[in-house]
């Protein structure tokens, strides 16, 4: 169980983890409660999940092109 936790960790989009860390709540706490209201509303937060990891993404590779103001 710890193994496929890691993998999912690493591999995973790290929207409950990032979003945990700057509500300063434990990111097992958010996710527990993204399953729990996934479970409750039929699978809707799941679309919010994805929105979510589409911008983190986008985020990451922007922050990641800029280096410096003076790199033309």
């Amino acid at each position: 169980m710890e193994r496929l936790r890691n993998f999912l960790e690493k591999w995973g989009f790290e929207v409950c983890t990032r979003s945990g860390e700057r509500m300063g709540i434990a990111p097992g706490v958010v996710r527990r409660y993204f399953i729990y209201t996934s479970f409750l509303t039929f699978g809707s937060p799941v679309i919010l999940y994805l929105i979510l990891a589409f911008w983190i993404q986008i985020k990451d590779h922007l922050r990641s092109k800029r280096h410096s103001v003076l790199d033309i």
